[in-house]
């Protein structure tokens, strides 16, 4: 993804199977080959390992954890930074400060605690925006109604930048060149189907996602992945609190009896909200945005949507006006991932998230305290080394895998070498039965018999 240059600077870490502590390697040589760094050790690397030793150690490990009982993906900001750097040989769009005409020292400084309690080095536009939601609010107490309105036009300009920002974003990828956004979206569609091709007697997968872009549907509908999510109806889907567990199933053709599970289907929760979404009257509908659209203001203005404005955009933290609809439907997409996540025999699987959620890792924490759960933590780095801070205060190694850096974490150095390849392939399986049954059935090579083993025929034992 990124130069050879700045790949050698990326720390690679490594801790999968038996490993007592993460194993730490770097680059040995320009051919791809790699070494232990000093004070680390490994049983399994030699002086120099490439990736098929690295492909044997983890691809394994891998494959047994996707087929547990449950499995979740998480997928953070890096997967959308991974895809467009493929597609548009650039990272993503990022999220600009806020800038207010009043106020705005002190929003800044409660932005800043706000981010150094939640354990991250500064504050970003997340926080600027929930902490000028909570002083508009407490404007409209006070009935300062000019100071109110002037910070509330305010909101509504910025957040139609952060609007815009992650349209560019999309757009990014909608319009590079041929040949590498048809090679990025490949890339992606063989990242979720790894995960997604569940058999037919496992639950489904869960997907989860703190990113607002529409990146992972669009590649779901690239994939054929049917994605279940709690909103219902075609023209302008609404949001249910009814969580009923819907499904999709087929009947074979010729077979009495209950339906069987449709391939490639997956649960979809977007934990911090999308770009879509807007809060009409009581009600949290899903617009039709197309994917990459130069703005969101033409899409507002629809019968029945009212004076929806880009301050309703369902964008966490959102501007609500109080704390039922702040809460909701957050409170609704995070119970998901709790009931999702802290059950038995449950693998959880992380890309691209950098840990800087706390009411995220508050889950995540609890999930480990169940001992038949797992943690797969894959990045392509950890800039600000909240990764390995949160491994160390979860104090459960033997319940977590980590991958980190470039060399296991590439979006397409994953997918074509580590990542397990999707279950869902029934061929490989009848092959590989096939051949087991005739390797059985065979008679065994016969051995021409030694010197030693022709003088003793077993006679002295008698």
């Amino acid at each position: 993804m990124m130069s050879d240059k700045v790949e050698k600077m990326l720390p690679n870490i490594l801790r999968v199977r038996d490993d007592h502590q993460p194993v730490r390697f770097e680059k040995a040589a320009e051919d791809g080959r790699f070494k232990i760094c000093d004070g680390f050790d490994a049983s399994w690397a030699g002086e120099e390992f490439g990736p098929k030793e690295l492909r044997r150690q983890i691809e394994p490990w891998l494959t047994a954890l996707f087929q547990s009982e449950h499995l979740s993906l998480l997928a953070g900001s890096g997967l959308t930074h991974a895809v467009h750097y493929l597609a548009a040989g650039k990272g993503a769009a990022g999220m600009g400060a806020l800038t207010l005409r009043d106020y705005q020292a002190k929003i800044d400084q409660a932005a800043e605690k706000a981010a150094e309690a939640a354990g991250r080095k500064k504050g970003n536009l997340e926080d600027q925006l929930r902490v000028a939601n909570e002083l508009l609010r407490g404007l409209e107490i006070l009935q300062q109604d000019s100071e109110a309105e002037a910070l509330c036009n305010e909101l509504r300009t910025g957040m139609q930048a952060f609007a815009q920002s992650i349209l560019s974003s999309e757009a990014g990828i909608a319009t590079a060149e041929e040949g590498k956004r048809e090679q990025a979206f490949n890339t992606l569609v063989t990242f979720l189907m790894s995960f997604a091709s569940r058999t037919g007697v496992r639950d489904r997968l869960n997907i989860f996602t703190t990113n607002y872009d529409r990146l992972v549907e669009a590649g779901a509908e690239l994939a054929g992945l049917h994605l279940l999510d709690r909103f219902l109806g075609n023209l302008m889907p609404i949001f249910r609190s009814s969580r009923l567990d819907l499904d999709m199933h087929y009947n074979p053709p010729g077979i009495r009896g209950e339906p069987r599970y449709l391939e490639g289907v997956a649960r979809y929760t977007k934990l911090h909200g999308s770009v879509d979404w807007v809060q009409t009257g009581k009600d949290i509908r899903r617009i039709g945005l197309p994917f990459g659209a130069g703005s969101v203001a033409p899409y507002l203005k629809a019968p029945g949507l009212g004076a929806v404005t880009a301050h309703q955009l369902m964008i966490y933290p959102n501007a609500a006006k109080d704390r039922e609809t702040a809460d909701y439907p957050y409170v609704e997409l995070f119970r998901d991932l709790a009931a999702a996540v802290c059950r038995p025999n449950s693998t959880l699987v992380t890309y691209g998230y950098s840990f800087g959620d706390e009411h995220i890792n508050r889950v995540i924490r609890d999930m480990l305290t169940i001992p038949s759960t797992h943690l797969v933590v894959i990045s392509y780095d950890d800039p600000l080394g909240r990764i390995m801070q949160t491994y160390q205060e979860l104090g459960r190694p033997s319940q977590i895998s980590l991958l980190i850096g470039p060399a296991l974490a590439d979006l397409t150095t994953l997918t074509e070498n580590y990542l397990p390849k999707a279950a869902i392939d029934k061929t490989t399986f009848r092959m590989s039965e096939l051949l087991k049954q005739r390797m059985g059935t065979e008679p065994p090579p016969a051995k021409r018999p030694s010197a030693e083993a022709s003088a003793f025929d077993g006679s002295d034992l008698v």
